[in-house]
């Protein structure tokens, strides 16, 4: 089942032969292929099947030869009988078949590099065999091209007359002349049949935007390696005398070695059951120069928020147990207790696309930082890679304002909210928010009115939404247009909410002077949600949102999951490149040692979370110096405005009783906003003496009213207004801490009226079986 060709004086070539099933047994109704029978030393014969024979094996018994499947793939392990032949057991009736003798002893003794090549260069080849060569020792390698016939013939020349040239440095020509390499193809293509090139961006695991991006066409010559078994049918075929074998690809560099530490095969060979597990890295070029391939030089990038690593192994084959099976991730039959080694992965070597000079099309580049040691792997590998910017921040900017004194700006999009502008305004101006920047968009109320007035005696900056001119939601069209504005940009501090939303300090006297004392090295705040309810009220009154409702979630509310969304309050420093709704957006990679991102406990929050996290989770919220009380439902007759009123983002979903069951939570009592009822009754009082500003507010307030007595009058907002005043509902809002996420996304029609009739304070949990679209 293989070939021979010898192509240079250092490499040797096969080719895997496989062979139909069909062709095999005489029957052409069987699908599937046959990859390899081997005949090992032992008396053994291993059979490999590829994924497309499954259904061709029959069942076995236990006096039957072995047969595990791994990721669909059958392997047959069988002793040789007499004849040198095995029982193929197949469905349609046993058939005989005479594995051939493995090869071992092209590798015997030696220290190899596995590895599959998909696509990349010779030079990209040279260069990994001669790291490994100088630093691991290695004295052979076994690269399993994954070309299409005829390729990897012309792809083997290259790399022989490249090794022949660096074995002309006196340095290498000893270590090269000991290189045996094999080059390996197959006669049919390895890679998953439906997928397209690995090489595009899609096949990136960091890449951005691969919602928004056109799959590539399937191509099965190119497509990620799919068949589970090769890695173990190429040990057991070609490497099972081989002193030490290191999974990893050609687009992979262990680091060199610690002084005193030893090759990784030293180190395999003194593990635990001769296995070492290695832990690689993704590693990425800031830029690349136009036209020019990408080496591994020019890698002397990480990602700050890394996530995953890439799980391969090294193995002293003579010390493995018996049954053990190579796959690409580790070896099934045993472990090993033994520490990883290191490994980086350099990404533009084998993604890109067709323009690999984009390295944003494989990674965030406001995620990449560049890295001291790949840096100086870079000068050893006699490289001159593009350069990330530096952070030339001015001094000035950088330095943290005078808590007392800093200038700190919100913007909003609002909506038919004019009743509730005047006590939002005044409570943040009472603890020290100083610019106001809102957007209004379709308002019928007279909230635009009544936002121009506040312009015009210099409380806000009010602007019209250009969302109709963008095309884009007001929300996100409002933060685009807010970028440019010098009310934001001139800001010490600024924040994106929504006037549902209220900063509620709880350290110091509660202002925001307080917090940045408390803080006084962050220069990032996210501030978590807490969900206050409706308070059992249903009728609408012109009176203080903070002081009326006082029910709210418990602190540790992780479901549902938008309970602890976070908004965040930031330094305008030059951290970031612009507004998010949740977070800024565009983190500065190079000033990424400057950012000290805390939560509202003070706590640290993970790299991992700064680039695009919008909500809080177990490890990362926090209340103990300041929330984000979210008082998102209000009274029963002011929720029907709201609804009617439609969203500034989400704006093709309803808030039916779905999202009034999700955020309407009248769990636990929270008063301590009344402490600040004194400062903000003062600045209310203060905006309320103006006489134009206390008409425009009774006209909000009239128009508020007028537009509940409307909606009333419709027999759908009425039953609506029923359902959401009933008795159910009120006991639903009080039993937020007993429910699975899938309730939320069921809704509340799934809950038994038996769960409802339940006392909050029982210890029960309940949730439901729900794989459709969540009910909004």
């Amino acid at each position: 089942m293989t070939g021979d060709n010898l192509t240079g004086p250092h490499i040797l070539r096969r080719t895997l032969v496989t062979t139909p099933l069909a062709e095999i047994c005489g029957d052409a109704s069987v699908e599937g292929r046959l990859w390899d029978a081997i005949a090992l030393p032992s008396g053994e014969a291993r059979v490999y099947l590829g994924t497309d024979a499954q259904a061709a094996i029959a069942p076995f018994d236990d006096a039957a030869p072995t047969c595990r499947v791994v990721s669909g793939a059958p392997l047959i392990s069988a002793p040789l009988g007499a004849d040198k032949q095995i029982e193929l057991p197949l469905l349609n009736g046993p058939t005989r078949i005479a594995p051939t003798p493995d090869e071992g002893g092209l590798m015997a003794g030696r220290d190899v590099l596995l590895g599959h090549c998909n696509h990349e260069t010779p030079a990209v080849l040279r260069d990994w065999l001669i790291w490994h060569v100088r630093h691991h020792g290695v004295t052979g390698a076994l690269i399993l091209d994954r070309s299409a016939p005829g390729d990897a013939d012309r792809r083997a020349a290259e790399l022989a007359a490249l090794l022949a040239e660096s074995a002309a440095e006196p340095e290498l020509t000893d270590a090269l002349a000991k290189l045996r390499i094999l080059f390996v193809d197959a006669d049919t293509p390895l890679g998953a049949p439906d997928q397209g090139a690995e090489s595009h961006p899609f096949h990136a695991a960091d890449a951005p935007g691969k919602d928004r991006m056109d799959r590539p066409d399937p191509d099965p010559w190119r497509a990620p390696l799919a068949h589970p078994l090769i890695l173990d049918l190429l040990r057991h075929r070609y490497l099972s005398r081989a002193h030490g074998i290191a999974n990893l690809e050609p687009c992979d560099l262990l680091p060199r070695p610690q002084p005193g530490e030893g090759t990784v095969f030293d180190a395999a060979r003194l593990a635990p059951a001769g296995i070492l597990p290695l832990q690689g890295e993704r590693i990425y070029p800031w830029s690349l120069r136009k036209g020019q391939e990408a080496a591994f030089s020019d890698h002397i990038c990480r990602r700050f928020d890394a996530t995953g690593r890439i799980r391969r192994w090294c193995i002293a084959p003579v010390r493995l147990p018996q049954g053990t099976i190579c796959i690409m991730t580790r070896i099934l039959g045993t472990r090993s207790g033994a520490a990883a080694r290191p490994f980086w992965r350099f990404m533009a070597l084998r993604h890109g696309g067709d323009d690999p000079s984009k390295v944003g099309q494989i990674v965030p580049k406001t995620s990449l930082v560049e890295d001291p040691d790949l840096l100086a792997l870079s000068e050893d590998l006699g490289g001159s890679p593009m350069r990330q910017p530096t952070d030339d921040a001015p001094a000035a900017v950088v330095a943290a304002p005078d808590p007392q004194n800093a200038e700190v700006a919100i913007v909003t999009t609002m909506k038919n909210e004019g009743p509730f502008i005047l006590e939002w305004l005044a409570y943040h101006r009472a603890i020290g928010v100083n610019r106001f920047l809102v957007y209004t968009n379709d308002c019928s109320d007279g909230t635009d009115g009544f936002l121009r007035l506040l312009d015009r005696k210099g409380y806000v900056t009010w602007r019209d939404n250009p969302y109709r001119d963008s095309g884009m939601k007001p929300q996100h069209a409002a933060l685009n247009a807010a970028n440019s504005e010098p009310i934001i940009q001139g800001a010490d501090w600024a924040i994106c909410m929504d006037v549902d939303e209220y900063i509620a300090i709880h350290t110091g006297d509660g202002t925001l002077p307080a917090l940045f004392e408390a803080v006084p090295d962050a220069n990032v705040i996210s501030i978590t949600w807490r969900l206050f309810g409706n308070n059992d009220i249903d009728a609408y009154r012109d009176g203080f949102i903070t002081q009326s409702f006082t029910r709210a979630s418990r602190e540790f509310s992780p479901r549902p999951h938008q309970a602890w969304g976070f908004k965040t309050l930031y330094r305008n420093n030059g951290l970031f490149k612009k507004l998010g709704v949740h977070r800024p957006k565009g983190l500065i990679p190079q000033a990424i040692s400057r950012v000290s991102w805390v939560n509202g406990s003070g706590r640290e929050m993970p790299q991992d979370q700064w680039r695009n996290a919008w909500r809080s989770h177990t490890g990362t919220y926090g209340y103990d110096l300041v929330a984000l009380n979210h008082y998102a439902v209000r009274s029963a007759e002011s929720f029907l405005v709201k609804r009617d009123r439609g969203r500034v983002n989400h704006v093709d979903r309803d808030q039916g009783m779905a999202y009034w069951f999700r955020m309407n939570h009248n769990v636990v009592e929270d008063t301590r906003m009344q402490r600040m009822l004194p400062l903000l009754q003062a600045e209310y009082d203060r905006l309320l003496s103006d006489p134009e500003i206390a008409a425009m507010h009774e006209s909000c307030v009239a128009a508020h009213r007028a537009k509940i007595a409307e909606l009333k009058t419709d027999p759908a907002q009425q039953a609506f207004h029923a359902a959401l005043t009933s008795q159910r509902t009120r006991r639903l809002s009080r039993l937020h801490g007993h429910f699975g996420a899938n309730v939320y996304l069921a809704g509340p029609e799934a809950i038994p009226d038996d769960v409802v009739a339940r006392e909050p304070e029982e210890d029960f949990f309940f949730t439901v079986e729900y794989d459709g679209e969540a009910q909004h």
